[in-house]
């Protein structure tokens, strides 16, 4: 492990530089370390005096992010979290303005380009995406994610940022590709507190990044606590590099180059973080940087004192060695800088910071003047004693917010109800209008929506003739994506058991043979770096399928998908994108473990990524082929009990496409719409030749997607003609069938359309247990839908179909 202390020179490569130049850049950045403190310490200001919800801040880490920011180039990515402000003030990712115009939530892009007001303040990202959604050149530019409040959540996708450099080093046929690497030559910065070393993700990324061999940077911000709890009760030793040490190189050059460095220790910062950058870029050399004895001046955040928790004799040690405190007592020493310059930086810094924080709320103000002025003029336009309460309401206030405006032309136009008043039509139009501005500020972009948006892609037919042979299911997959991968020199993919032996149902079998280990690739079992992974390869302009082996494991990865992928257009207000495609297989098969579909968890926690249902392969394929050709990121669920059932294969095999969130009636019928997905629509299926014995005849619909669901209607157009509504499918009670039934009854009206009452037919309240047995006793059976329809039918018509029990 390499130790660092202050009697390290900085190298600036001075053989460049005069000591005038020296000295400039010295003084340069001690005056972004005193301007982001004053940030700092207005930014909680203004959120204990009501003007901003929340704040958390970089206080006490200035000194290693300017340091770090040194060898930061453009086409660098940074990975970071909520402490990392100085370092976004540094390379250009935010400025003073910006920051407080994050603080008070402005939902502009042109003033709060990280995004638009959508996230909490020290949250930062850039644009990766134009106006129409097309890359930007990300080696022209210094790139970061979009940050996450999930503790530790940035580790997992840095994985895939950092392959992605190894890929365009390694891989000559990726050379076109010139608008994401300089042949690799990428850094990626990841940077974490201290505290979330503790979180499995951490574990879980430096092994992935040791195994690669990526070229990372990984800070660890070490200012002794995680909120209130010290590292003596976080880490073991109280010392996270000192457990990391079985990661340090060995003599094959294998592992981390692992540094320790202090907090305040400027010139030590720099010389380590000039080494770090080296040794990553150069050598594609993976290195931990320890930033220990930094201090956290205000405590976590606003929702809290951290003298609630630290003795008086912590508390006189942050002090002391406070990081700017200490950078400006070395300046005096080495004579860089005297009293005077120095009283006058931090003077003309505070002066700045207050402009720029006034102006940013004034601006803001300003935005939502506009609709405090149209609000009040209509309501003032319209002679009654009703409105007299709601505009006085408004007028009483000396700053705005937008709850408050449109809450109050709510309430006027609830109490006007039914009344025809002059004046109330214009305010009803205005709001109606101002919902679309509102609808754009709030709650567009939950997708992409680019020229490359799935819901545009062709809807092409399979095409078969005399001499299409009938295979198995996973050959039609293989054949699928070995087709692909011919195609496309980005298209990579990996998981558990995916490489060498092509998965654990044959979907990959001889694609690594034919493409090569550096495209078809084994992972180890950590769910949480391979969805990471994919993420990170996505913004890189490549184009990966991630595989999570069984669907009952993806929840070990469901922090990544929805609080990082899910979210990721949505949070950028598009500006970012990240088109994975997520591969995974479950429902039916045997067992506790390997046979969940724990549907209404993915729907609850997945807006924002489609999810893909097949009922076979051949649809798999199809979806696949849609996917490829979008840009927006997908789960797509096989039927686990699917892959050996037999299945005509298509002549166009990589181009036919299943239409994004279209249903499919596979079955008409009269009597009862039945509808359902994935391996309990064959269930159905059989249970419909039952029930045609007994003089039913059922329309079945395949849903084919959950999100999105059926849009074009087709199970409202069935229930015209049937009336009955029956919803089957695996997931537990009130889960995906509760969905299905809102989506039907409420937003395709459904309700209106039936003469009985709907059903749904779910698993049981648990996950199955072992056995044939068990699958028949916990999930839907063709005897359970036979005898569920039966009864639907024989309450309208008892005397035709009598009851059964």
């Amino acid at each position: 492990m390499s130790n660092t202390n202050a009697t390290h020179t900085v190298d600036f490569d001075s053989s460049k530089l005069s000591f005038e130049e020296f000295r400039d850049l010295i003084i340069s950045d001690y005056r972004l370390a005193v301007e982001s403190r004053q940030v700092s310490l207005l930014g909680r200001k203004e959120v204990l005096t009501g003007k901003a919800k929340f704040g958390i801040f970089g206080d006490g880490k200035e000194l290693a992010q300017i340091a770090l920011s040194k060898a930061f180039r453009n086409g660098d990515w940074r990975s970071g979290y909520y402490r990392d402000q100085t370092m976004a003030m540094a390379l250009g990712f935010t400025d003073i303005y910006q920051f407080f115009s994050q603080l008070y939530a402005t939902p502009d892009l042109a003033i709060e380009p990280a995004s638009g007001g959508r996230q909490m303040n020290c949250h930062f990202s850039t644009q990766l995406l134009d106006a129409d959604g097309q890359w930007l050149n990300q080696t022209q530019q210094k790139n970061s994610a979009s940050d996450i409040s999930t503790t530790g959540g940035q580790m997992a996708r840095a994985v895939g940022l950092g392959l992605a450099s190894t890929y365009y080093r390694d891989n000559e046929a990726l050379r076109y590709l010139k608008y994401f690497s300089d042949n690799g030559n990428e850094v990626v910065f990841c940077n974490i507190g201290n505290a979330s070393t503790s979180e499995g993700v951490f574990w879980e990324t430096i092994n992935a990044i040791g195994v690669k061999q990526l070229p990372l940077v990984v800070s660890i911000w070490d200012d002794g606590y995680g909120i209130s709890v010290p590292n003596d009760v976080q880490t073991t030793k109280s010392d996270i590099s000192q457990i990391l040490k079985g990661f340090q190189t060995d003599e094959h050059g294998v592992g981390f180059e692992i540094f320790k460095v202090c907090g305040w220790d400027y010139p030590g910062l720099c010389e380590v973080y000039k080494k770090a950058a080296d040794l990553a870029r150069e050598k594609h050399r993976p290195c931990i940087v320890h930033v220990c004895e930094m201090t956290q001046p205000q405590g976590h955040s606003t929702s809290g004192s951290h003298e609630r928790y630290k003795t008086g004799d912590r508390l006189k040690w942050e002090e002391e060695y406070d990081c700017n405190l200490k950078m400006r007592h070395w300046m005096l020493e080495s004579g860089i800088a005297d009293e005077e310059t120095l009283v006058s930086i931090e003077r003309e810094s505070k002066e700045k910071v207050r402009a720029e924080q006034r102006r940013a709320w004034t601006d803001y103000q300003q935005l939502l003047q506009v609709d405090f002025d149209q609000a009040v003029a209509l309501l003032s336009n319209i002679d009654d004693e009703r409105v007299e309460m709601p505009l006085k309401t408004l007028q009483s206030l000396t700053e705005y917010a937008l709850h408050e405006i449109y809450g109050n032309v709510r309430r006027a136009l609830r109490d006007l109800r039914g009344d025809a008043v002059t004046g109330k039509e214009a305010l009803l139009d205005w709001y109606n209008q101002q919902q679309k501005i509102n609808q754009d500020r709030y709650n567009d972009f939950l997708f992409s929506n680019t020229i490359h948006s799935p819901s545009l892609i062709e809807n092409i037919q399979p095409e078969y003739d005399v001499e299409s042979p009938v295979v198995d299911g996973r050959e039609i997959l293989n054949a699928c994506f070995r087709e692909h991968f011919a195609k496309d020199d980005r298209l990579i993919a990996f998981g558990e058991d995916v490489g060498k032996i092509g998965d654990v149902n044959q979907g990959f079998a001889g694609l690594q043979e034919q493409f090569g280990e550096a495209r078809i690739f084994d992972t180890g079992i950590r769910e949480s770096t391979i969805i990471g992974k994919g993420i990170g390869l996505a913004m890189r302009g490549l184009r990966p399928i991630a595989e999570i082996q069984y669907l009952d494991y993806l929840i070990y990865a469901l922090p990544v998908l929805s609080d990082d992928l899910a979210s990721l257009s949505y949070r950028t207000k598009g500006r970012q994108k990240a088109p994975l495609i997520i591969r995974t297989r479950g429902h039916r098969l045997e067992g506790v473990w390997h046979s969940g579909s724990p549907m209404s968890v993915l729907l609850g926690a997945l807006r924002g990524i489609h999810l893909c249902v097949p009922r076979n392969m051949t649809q798999a394929a199809g979806m696949y082929n849609m996917l490829l050709k979008s840009d927006e990121p997908a789960l797509v669920v096989e039927c686990l009990n699917g892959y050996r059932l037999k299945e005509k294969m298509p002549q166009n095999v990589s181009d036919f496409t299943v239409p994004l969130g279209v249903a499919e009636i596979v079955r008409e019928g009269q009597d009862i719409t039945v509808v359902s997905y994935g391996s309990t629509l064959r269930v159905v299926q059989e249970a419909a030749l039952e029930l045609e014995k007994l003089g039913i005849s059922l329309e079945i619909v395949d849903a084919q997607y959950l999100m999105p669901f059926d849009r074009e209607k087709i199970c409202a157009t069935s229930l015209q003609k049937t009336n009955k509504l029956l919803v089957v499918d695996e997931d537990f009670p009130g889960g995906a069938s509760a969905y299905l039934l809102s989506q039907i009854l409420e937003d395709q009206q459904g309700y209106y359309l039936l003469d009985s009452q709907p059903r749904t037919l779910t698993a049981k309240a648990h996950r199955p247990p072992y056995g044939s047995d068990g699958d028949y006793f916990t999930k839907p059976s063709v005897d359970d839908v036979i005898e569920t329809v039966y009864a639907m039918i024989s309450e309208t018509n008892p005397q035709k179909y009598p009851a059964i029990y």
